[in-house]
């Protein structure tokens, strides 16, 4: 079921992204193609401009008669097309043809074929044109400043209109420039081609990215619902022990018609064993569940290491002489040491650790903890003549319910949260907490804590 769960999840956060980054790109592109047509038509108008305000400037003062093609049109431009003469020796010109000689002052007019010139009378009819031919113009004359006209073959150009006077200020008609918009268009195509093609391929690019990235984004997500998923089946399974053992007890007894005092008591006593390892598990879950939500009620006041280490060596000389160990302490350093925490807290975290290290040692074994400090931090460490861990159960071992010898562990009564309660309890305190181990050699467990400043109170340690 989580699975699907994580799959959909992780499909709709795809196509979220590379709808999102589709979008996104596809108003980039229409930004960047709105630019370059802006860009090139404003650049071809100022051509239009310069080259219609000068012919306009020269042309004028010689017009006499509105609507006479004066001597002056074909000094300007000497091969322009007149009209009513038909044309008699049309030509078109190549770019090497173009010079000043042939062509006038206005050779950018027949180069390349881009540009055309027109002259219109009062009643908008052509008289003569220069540059393109005739059947390659429009049909049809407007009086617009400024506009786009496009041929009978399909291309655009663009134009700009000015009325021309005559000497006594009677309107002689128009004067037409245009540009052939032709490289223009097919720029504009070679654009459109590249986003109408490159678009897809950068969404679906966008795409397997963005699966790739939320796979990355929800593998967290997806690996805390496994560890939870674990830790509920985990939890689970330690609880259904021990009420498995106070339910198969009590069903004996209740098939025992007579039962004997003595028997009736070591019944109870194992009933009592039993639910006290249920309780001391639920409270470690609690405490765990507390840590995780920092929950836990907390009184951070300055502790010295020195007494909590000293309190629980002998706490724990009992139960290691016991076990047929030596459990002894080393403090490396002249002054005391203090940490600010919750007292409790490091009392369980180091109880954990020193129980942890009697537990998997054998009989005629050493348990060491080691108080030092090193610059600003308090080093404490706890060593082991144990069974040691291998290098790939290390990283492991601060897991929940995990156990290198589940055997072993659960025939003394460990629930595997120990060390991680350990964890947890550091992780709090800003510290750290590591292993050093060699397998069949013994293990370190190294807790790091940040020092604070003596607190300014009379304080007695005797060793």
């Amino acid at each position: 079921m989580q699975i699907r769960l994580f799959s959909k999840t992780r499909r709709q956060l795809a196509l979220w992204y590379a709808m999102v980054m589709g979008l996104i790109l596809t108003l980039c592109g229409l930004a960047v193609y709105k630019v370059i047509i802006d860009a090139y038509l404003v650049s071809i108008n100022r051509e239009l401009e310069s080259v219609t305000g000068t012919l306009h400037n020269v042309i004028e003062p010689t017009l006499k008669q509105p609507g006479r093609a004066e001597p002056v049109l074909q000094q300007v431009l000497p091969n322009i097309c007149l009209i009513e003469s038909g044309c008699p020796t049309p030509k078109i010109f190549n770019h090497s043809q173009n010079n000043h000689a042939e062509h006038g002052i206005f050779s950018i007019v027949y180069k390349d074929q881009q540009y055309y010139i027109r002259f219109i009378d009062n009643s908008r009819r052509l008289i003569a044109v220069s540059g393109l031919q005739p059947h390659e113009l429009p049909p049809t004359v407007r009086p617009e400043v400024w506009q786009t006209v496009k041929a009978p073959d399909g291309h655009r150009y663009s134009q700009k209109s000015l009325l021309l006077h005559t000497r006594n200020n009677q309107i002689w008609g128009s004067i037409q420039v245009g540009r052939s918009l032709k490289d223009l268009d097919s720029r504009l195509t070679a654009l459109k081609f590249i986003l109408g093609l490159g678009l897809p391929i950068t969404v679906l690019l966008v795409g397997g990215s963005s699966w790739w990235l939320a796979g990355l984004a929800i593998q967290p997500i997806n690996q805390s619902y496994k560890q939870m998923q674990q830790f509920t089946s985990d939890a689970s399974h330690e609880l259904r022990t021990p009420l498995a053992a106070i339910n198969a007890t009590v069903e004996t007894v209740l098939d025992v018609e007579h039962l004997p005092e003595q028997e009736a008591r070591d019944t109870l006593a194992s009933i009592k064993r039993q639910n006290y390892r249920l309780a001391e598990l639920v409270q470690d879950l609690l405490l765990l569940s507390r840590l995780d939500q920092q929950m836990q009620a907390t009184q951070w006041l300055p502790c010295c290491l020195n007494v909590l280490i000293n309190d629980l060596i002998e706490e724990f000389s009992a139960l290691a002489s016991a076990a047929d160990l030596t459990l002894t302490s080393s403090v490396l350093c002249q002054q005391l040491l203090y940490v600010i925490g919750d007292e409790d807290q490091l009392l369980r975290l180091f109880y954990n650790l020193i129980a942890n290290a009697i537990q998997y040692t054998p009989a005629g074994g050493y348990v060491t903890v080691i108080l030092k400090r090193n610059n600003n931090h308090a080093l404490i460490e706890v060593k082991d003549t144990g069974i040691g861990v291998s290098p790939h159960e290390q990283k492991r071992i601060f897991g929940r319910f995990y156990r290198v010898n589940s055997d072993r562990s659960r025939q003394t009564g460990g629930s595997g949260l120990g060390l991680a309660i350990a964890t947890a309890i550091v992780q709090t305190h800003g510290g750290s907490l590591h292993i050093q181990s060699q397998l069949g050699k013994g293990s370190t467990f190294i807790v790091r804590l940040s020092l604070t400043v003596r607190p300014k109170i009379n304080s007695s340690y005797s060793t």
